[in-house]
């Protein structure tokens, strides 16, 4: 079923290389529900056109002339905290990757993905669902085991159901898919969900997913 075009999600491309914004703005726009209103060629641009267009994902490049893709990062969410910033990049190495989810991206793309997975993955942000390419979950899973052991780690304090929670959490779902797999209710999920993030002394999902993934608590 198509959706509305005034019910389509708003996406704001941020790459310096033209030839990329041309094709994915050509493939995005075969997409139903799914609408590019900007591009941007610079970290710059892109706070600009944000501010013009309230866009609800920004696919966001890392490295830029100018400012890069985790300053605009975190430059454009603090202007607008509940936009989706999805990294479409070609960048594995940890200076790159961990900064940027630390800035608050959403999800982390290889520019080796799928059309159709990144189209899935604008989708899955508007819905409140993270998604991290498998290499990029692989990654965070073997260095963060790797850490020094010291005490005993905050998810101890997590209750059983909590722990299922934040599992799910960093698998991406979203309170509603959490409420139907553990069969509760939607109010009790956003309980455990606070409870979840206060007991690990993390600001929002992302963290909690990071937080899993660095002790070896996500699948």
């Amino acid at each position: 079923m198509e959706i509305e075009e005034d019910n389509a999600i708003k996406v704001l491309l941020v790459d310096d290389h033209e030839m990329v914004r041309i094709g994915l703005a050509a493939v995005l726009g075969t997409e139903d529900g799914i609408e590019v209103v900007g591009e941007a060629g610079s970290g710059e641009e892109g706070i600009r056109l944000a501010q013009e267009y309230t866009p609800d994902v920004v696919l966001m490049d890392l490295v830029m002339d100018g400012m890069d893709g985790i300053e605009t990062t975190r430059q454009l969410l603090k202007l607008y905290p509940d936009c989706k910033v999805i990294v479409l990049t070609s960048y594995l190495d940890d200076e790159k990757m961990y900064p940027v989810i630390e800035a608050g991206a959403f999800s982390y793309l290889l520019k080796t993905s799928r059309a159709s997975e990144v189209a899935d993955a604008i989708r899955a942000a508007a819905r409140g669902q993270s998604v991290l390419e498998s290499q990029v979950a692989s990654k965070m899973m073997n260095r963060f085991r790797s850490n020094a052991r010291g005490e005993a780690p905050a998810y101890k304090e997590l209750t059983e159901r909590e722990m299922e929670v934040l599992k799910l959490l960093a698998q991406g779902k979203s309170n509603q898919d959490i409420a139907d797999q553990l069969i509760i209710g939607i109010k009790t999920v956003k309980f455990h969900v606070t409870n979840v993030l206060a007991k690990l002394g993390v600001e929002d999902r992302t963290q909690a997913a990071i937080y899993a993934y660095k002790n070896g608590l996500a699948e």
